[in-house]
């Protein structure tokens, strides 16, 4: 008998394809946390983005093997329970590397060359050549907070602009930061001080909350633009707010938030920064990459 698999966030087709080729799939996109509970105890496997949050009222519902995430984080579903059920959880952390690392120079570039304001202004039938002086990334220093894969990734990428990069994470050691032309800082706060651009790219657990909070942010250059694609709770929104306001940081470019979708923010207000609703893993490569990785994976435990 196959077994069977229940997906209940969008995956790449390719990836649902390939996995009918060894179980029976049921898609149900978008199922509430009630309609799972009743459906889970009749699968062998769940497959989910970010969009479902595997609860420990499904996973104890459940008689799962599997749990993939077709993704990185994990903040979506409950570990502990899952460790408690015996149920493993399988994800993707290669899939979006590139795709994260190309658009956090996406709205670096569009940040420091005004691109956002020159479109816009343009579309107002508008020729406004001098109010959109812009800035180069090369000569400048980027402190990339975080140096896992995506983390590397940007930092290959700022040497090939030329910029300096400095690297901070607590797990990485000299040896891996000169791997990718970088000076590993033993301290955050260092790091804030001396770069132009902080680019933020690590976990979000309980240690790294509101890693960049106000007393960290005053740290920073009234010069400096702070990137965030990796997890919203990462950056204090309030302390962000004030510090875009008060002049305190230049600019920000934001692709994760605290709270999502975003809603009626602050940050909407602000013409100091370029806001995009967490698209980091949002090509298509990247899409085919995360479905066929989980689905690969949980293959192989469910044999």
């Amino acid at each position: 008998m196959k077994p069977k698999i229940l997906i209940t966030d969008k995956i790449h087709k390719s990836a649902v394809d390939e996995a009918r080729k060894f179980a029976d799939v049921t898609t149900d996109f978008g199922a509430s946390e009630e309609k799972i509970i009743n459906e889970i105890p009749n699968y062998d496997a769940l497959i989910v983005r970010s969009g479902t949050k595997v609860t420990k009222k499904i996973i104890e519902a459940s008689n799962l093997k599997v749990i993939g995430r077709a993704g990185v984080g994990l903040d979506n579903i409950d570990l502990a329970a899952a460790k408690e059920k015996g149920v493993e959880v399988v994800n993707a952390p290669e899939s979006l590397t590139i795709a994260v690392a190309e658009l956090t120079f996406g709205l670096m570039i569009s940040l420091m060359r005004n691109i956002v304001k020159g479109d816009k202004s343009l579309r107002e039938r508008k020729w406004d050549r001098s109010k959109f002086m812009g800035n180069e990334l090369y000569g400048k220093t980027i402190g990339v907070v975080g140096f896992g894969r995506i983390g590397r990734e940007v930092a290959d990428r700022a040497n090939a602009f030329g910029m300096k990069v400095l690297a901070y994470d607590p797990y990485m050691t000299v040896e891996d930061a000169r791997e990718s032309n970088a000076t590993l800082t033993g301290e955050l706060d260092e790091l804030l001080k001396v770069s132009d651009v902080v680019s933020v790219h690590a976990p979000l657990n309980p240690e790294t909350k509101h890693l960049i909070n106000k007393e960290k942010l005053k740290l920073m250059k009234n010069s400096a633009m702070l990137v965030n694609l990796a997890r919203g709770g990462l950056v204090d929104t309030s302390a962000l707010i004030d510090a875009l306001k008060n002049g305190e940081i230049a600019s920000a470019a934001l692709d994760v938030f605290e709270t999502e979708p975003l809603g009626d923010s602050p940050l909407l207000e602000l013409n100091n920064v370029v806001l995009t609703p967490h698209l980091g893993a949002s090509s298509a490569e990247a899409q085919v990459i995360a479905g066929t990785i989980v689905v690969e994976k949980i293959k192989n435990i469910l044999r």
